[in-house]
């Protein structure tokens, strides 16, 4: 069992790698690609900024089914991994597309973006889905968790940061050999795309599911996929709490470019700044487990919405061109964000046992498909804050940063800063109310899921008496 553990952690987290790659580059950078790459007219990025909005709130909308689709999936290989299989030939097609130039313009290239870009939506949450919900049949230990998780978020944060550091210079350079920035682009999505099939390869034939779970095959039915969320208390607020977290997130990152470009007024220092950030946050992860066995998981998420809180306060009163204060702020800001979110992956994660003891029933894809339907509700939100700020404060119509007026860059500093904190505070405030399942209830639901059967002891399997079946 050990040796399936060490496994696990490794195939599992691998598989994320290149997905985060492809997430970053579409919800971070898709909208500085068409208003600074190809340089869309206004009129066809309020179009385009409303489709994003539309698309990424249909797309999210519908994640829940999906979850449902993966739960009722019986198939030889199990219910998951058809599904990364299926994503993982869809999704790169998808998002090369979004980054390939057609030479369309106006209506033809509005219906064109529309249809790519709600494809993309769809055959991401194929693989992220049966991904993410794959985790709790790896282990019910809380701790096994915590690592399982820790490595997937180490390595979606090194992917995620590759193109947060890379995005600049990779396609500048990419740009020079192939002839023009958007040629740069559209090879950078080929590559990161082909990085993200190896990955998910990776977890296709390396991960094992640990046989914990007892498999009765009960089938969900489609009446009660709202009841599975809204009964589940736990899931609810859990939900509630990281939709507010991830604006605030999404939108401060997704104003990073921007800001460097147009109130720092160097565009390369942000790839620089990118990478402190990247070792910082990794680094954070990779020490979660010292401090998970000092501390209790409230006193870690109060303790890193403290270090984000501390974080945006220093970076919004942070001299624009000091880059010492503006480097501390977002070490405190990111260091904190990892955390939180490793913590709220767990919350997930124990929400899928506690709905399996309150309910009856056990719905992993269903419960885990509120992580990417809060990701793109996040990323949606967020989206329609950038554009509207990017075209309202006049920063579309810059070419430099002397281009920019002081109220313009002011009302970025908002919407990059002081909003995503109130966010992240009401996200603490519902956290703090709500959320009840600490390491004693969480023993109880344990023991009261073996004593009824629907769980088995992860010892007895380790040693072999559990005769190691798998959930499927």
């Amino acid at each position: 069992m050990q040796t399936i553990s060490k496994r696990n952690r490794l195939t599992f987290g691998l598989g994320t790698f290149g997905r985060d790659m492809v997430y970053s580059l579409v919800s971070m950078y898709l909208i500085f690609y068409l208003t600074d790459v190809i340089n869309l007219p206004t009129s066809t990025l309020w179009w385009v900024a409303g489709i994003i909005l539309a698309a990424r709130i249909f797309d999210a909308l519908t994640d829940p089914l999906m979850g449902f689709i993966v739960d009722n999936t019986r198939t030889r290989w199990g219910k998951f991994k058809p599904w990364l299989a299926v994503g993982a030939i869809t999704s790169p097609i998808f998002t090369v597309l979004l980054f390939t130039d057609f030479n369309l313009h106006g209506s033809a290239f509005i219906g064109a973006f529309a249809v790519f870009y709600l494809m993309w939506g769809i055959s991401y949450t194929t693989h992220d889905i049966s991904y993410w919900s794959m985790l709790p049949v790896l282990s019910v230990d809380q701790k096994e968790r915590e690592k399982i998780g820790a490595i997937a978020r180490i390595c979606a944060n090194i992917g995620m940061f590759f193109v947060v550091a890379g995005i600049v210079p990779l396609t500048a350079l990419l740009g020079e050999r192939f002839g023009g920035l958007q040629k740069g682009y559209f090879v950078f999505a080929i590559i990161i795309t082909a990085v993200m099939a190896g990955g998910l390869c990776i977890t296709l034939f390396g991960v094992k599911e640990s046989g914990v779970v007892t498999d009765r095959k009960q089938s969900t039915p489609l009446r009660e996929l709202l009841r599975i969320i809204y009964k589940n208390d736990q899931l609810f607020f859990t939900a509630i709490a990281m939709s507010l977290f991830m604006i605030g997130y999404v939108t401060t990152a997704s104003f990073g470019l921007y800001f460097f470009k147009y109130a720092y007024g160097d565009e390369g220092m942000y790839s620089i700044f990118a990478i402190i950030l990247g070792v910082s946050q990794i680094s954070a992860l990779a020490i979660f487990p010292l401090f998970s066995k000092r501390f209790d998981r409230k006193t870690l998420f109060t303790a890193a919405i403290i270090l984000v809180a501390a974080g945006y306060i220093i970076f919004f009163f942070a001299p624009t061109h000091t880059m010492l204060f503006i480097g501390a702020g977002g070490v405190l800001i990111f260091v904190g964000q990892s955390f939180v979110q490793l913590l709220m992956l767990m919350f997930l994660a124990d929400s899928v046992d506690y709905g399996h003891w309150k309910l009856g029933k056990r719905n992993d894809s269903i419960t885990f498909s509120l992580q990417p339907l809060i990701n793109k509700m996040g990323g949606a939100i967020s989206s329609g804050v950038v554009s509207a700020v990017i075209i309202v404060s006049g920063i579309k119509d810059a070419e430099t940063a002397a281009d920019v007026t002081a109220a313009g860059l002011i009302m970025m500093k908002i919407a990059m800063l002081i909003f995503p904190m109130l966010c992240i505070a009401a996200s603490y405030i519902i956290y703090r109310m709500k959320y009840k399942i600490d390491s004693r209830f969480y023993a109880q639901i344990l023991c009261d899921l073996r004593e009824r059967g629907e769980i088995k002891d992860e010892n007895l399997i380790s040693s072999g008496n559990g005769g190691g079946q798998k959930m499927h």
